[in-house]
């Protein structure tokens, strides 16, 4: 299972990426230098949205699909979504 993640920087910029252990990559991001080179500088990240995939290319088309295609206030209602469902669910 893979996931497609997407987390707040401490400058408020968000960045997208894929995991297979989503906790580790979020470790990787706040502390050690195997975060992305984007993220290095703007730390700490905060995970805000992660949907699962079966596999790497399913996990990657996604990626593309949010990191190019969509704007950052698409993004934003995404992430808003996800809460939502949450939100909903716990009721």
């Amino acid at each position: 299972m893979y996931h497609v993640y997407i987390v707040r920087c401490a400058d408020d910029t968000l960045y997208t990426g894929i995991a297979k252990d989503l906790q580790r990559r979020l470790d990787e991001h706040n502390s050690l230098d195997k975060g992305a080179k984007y993220t290095r500088t703007r730390r700490p990240v905060t995970l805000v949205y992660s949907e699962e995939h079966p596999d790497r290319s399913a996990a990657s088309k996604r990626e593309y699909a949010i990191k190019k295609k969509m704007s950052k206030a698409q993004k934003i209602r995404l992430i808003a979504s996800k809460q939502e469902a949450v939100t909903a669910e716990s009721c």
